[in-house]
């Protein structure tokens, strides 16, 4: 499927530039920050960093991508759910930067509870946690 035929969840078909985005990601060892894709992409067309944020901010919004603000960066969603995460977490290693996307259900519940006891409505939440992983830490 190309690039701009590709669809988003259940959304419209991704346009050209959403779609070599998110292969940029797909294919990256790691996360990249909007600068590192732009100037992966320039090969392509890209020339201007808005380019790049408006693909960024549409892949988001369909859950294909995810945003780690920690490290101003982005990932492709690993998972493959091709839908927003009402909670996702992130493990970060310090030390090789290895980021792995970790899903349970039981943690947006948790946060709902801690949220409703709060009397705060949660729309969505990421998780990140930094650390070592047991590659580095052996």
């Amino acid at each position: 499927m190309s690039a701009d035929t590709r669809p988003a969840a259940d959304g419209p078909p991704l346009t050209r530039n959403q779609g070599l985005v998110l292969d940029t990601l797909t294919s990256a060892q790691g996360p990249l920050s909007a600068y590192a894709i732009l100037d992966a992409l320039r090969e392509e067309g890209f020339r201007a960093p808005l380019q790049v944020y408006r693909a960024l901010e549409k892949l988001v919004g369909e859950g294909l991508v995810h945003r780690l603000e920690s490290l101003n960066a982005y990932v492709a969603c690993r998972h493959g759910h091709g839908e927003a995460h009402e909670t996702i977490a992130f493990a970060i290693c310090d030390r090789c930067g290895d980021v792995r996307e970790l899903e349970d259900g039981t943690m947006g519940d948790e946060l709902n509870r801690l949220a409703a006891e709060a009397s705060f409505q949660l729309r969505a939440s990421v998780v990140e946690m930094r650390g070592v992983c047991a590659d580095c830490a052996a």
